[in-house]
């Protein structure tokens, strides 16, 4: 399978390694750690949260400010990760037997790697066709990326040749995803994260990013309250914080939230945050975490307990149970499945505004740019709003199919895959 010849527009013109070394050492004298605007390299971009400091286009759509425009065969809704001119993602054959890892050149759109990492005689099987074999999505940092197709491979990759580096398909990394797996890995302290919420196994792994052995395994310390494995199921991706000087791992599952120590995998806490499913990849600020699951209820938690602790307030009044919200000040941004956008003070929960941005049903995660938020439908529909309690659009633009995977960001452009191609939009 080859990827499609790309439509290209003029080039935009890149960081210099002088502006880099600058922004660098900006930031080494302010303290602040992040990333540079030029890297998105996970899920929802640095830290989880779904934000970049840019400025993004308003005016975009099918032919309108497209640089440039790469078909890409397949179904696979895992989202694009960037480090510097390379965008990274997984692609699969609607069947699962293959499964790739794909860069595009972020300037041209041309492909540079289309590495076919596993070919999978048997895959498991789905009673679904809303998944895909390759909706988990990959993790980048300078020289390597890691994908993870779940319990069908796990692999890290040398991002200027895409040798592979090291893979794993055993035993231990192994559960029945039942309706195919999308928990995406995460980095952190020199470990490889990974969520494995199966409907007859449920674990926590950390892996060590340079070999793939595994340094830790945490199997699920709650109980389910049932034996119907489809209710234990979960798709959550975890996210790594410190408060109050006691770092932590956040893991959504099936009925809980764990909080485990990141080196040791020792459990810290359990919240009960109800229903299946858990998609949502948590955030955390006020000195709180925020987690939705896969039935549509939101808890806010607040994580300098032991033990089992309670939610400081739960809600499930439009609440996605696909995506992912967005912390921006002192507010939650998020759209259901229905399409309803809606905003919560974080505090208390307590709704500022609820309205259906008319574009369909939504899965893919929004992101938040200059007080911008970009939502992504299935519809193929790309709708801005502010971030604000006040409700207003700014744009909509249309393109030719719809969105699974999340948007990510490069400078002041979007890198957008619908299910069957990927775009590059520019102001």
């Amino acid at each position: 399978m080859v990827p499609g010849k790309s439509i290209c527009a003029p080039e935009f013109v890149p960081l210099t390694l002088g502006h880099m070394k600058r922004i660098f050492l900006f930031l080494g004298l302010s303290g602040v750690l992040t990333l540079s605007a030029a890297q998105w390299n996970q899920f929802r971009g640095p830290n989880g949260e779904g934000k970049a400091d840019a400025d993004l286009p308003l005016e975009f759509g099918e032919g309108k400010n497209v640089t440039w425009k790469t078909p890409m065969p397949g179904k696979a809704w895992s989202s694009p990760v960037i480090w510097g001119n390379q965008v990274w993602f997984t692609n699969a054959e609607a069947d699962g037997h293959k499964l790739w890892a794909v860069c595009l050149d972020a300037k041209s759109g041309k492909v540079r790697h289309n590495k076919l990492v596993f070919d999978i005689a048997k895959p498991q099987k789905s009673p679904v066709s809303m998944n895909s074999y390759a909706s988990c999505t990959p993790v980048i940092e300078e020289g390597r990326v890691y994908v993870s197709f779940g319990a069908h491979g796990n692999a890290c990759l040398d991002s200027k040749s895409g040798v592979v580096i090291w893979q794993r398909q055993d035993e231990e990394l192994y559960c029945d995803h039942f309706r195919l797996p999308a928990s995406s890995p995460i980095l952190h302290g020199g470990l490889m994260y990974l969520l494995f919420d199966g409907a007859d196994k449920q674990f926590v792994v950390a892996l060590d990013k340079k070999t793939g052995k595994t340094k830790w395994l945490h199997k699920r310390a709650f109980d389910y309250r049932t034996n119907n494995g489809d209710r234990k199921k979960a798709y959550g991706t975890p996210v790594v914080f410190t408060h109050k000087g006691r770092s932590q791992l956040i893991a959504p599952a099936g009925v809980a939230t764990e909080a485990l120590d990141p080196m040791s995998g020792k459990l810290l806490w359990t919240a009960s945050t109800g229903g299946m499913n858990a998609s949502g990849l948590p955030q955390y600020g006020h000195g709180l975490v925020f987690v939705n699951n896969g039935m549509g209820s939101m808890s806010a938690i607040k994580p300098d307990g032991t033990g089992n602790v309670e939610a400081v307030w739960s809600t499930r009044r439009n609440i996605p149970k696909k995506s992912s919200a967005i912390l921006h000040g002192p507010h939650l941004y998020m759209v259901a499945d229905t399409g309803v956008a809606s905003c919560l003070d974080a505090k208390t929960g307590k709704s500022l505004w609820s309205e259906r941005l008319d574009a369909g049903q939504f899965a893919a995660s929004p992101i938040l740019a200059k007080d911008r938020l970009y939502f992504c439908s299935m519809n193929g529909d790309v709708v801005v709003t502010t971030a604000e309690p006040k409700f207003k659009v700014l744009a909509h633009g249309k393109f030719d199919d719809g969105f699974m995977a999340s948007p990510a960001v490069t400078g002041n452009a979007l890198i957008l895959r619908t299910k069957s191609a990927v775009y590059r939009v520019d102001r």
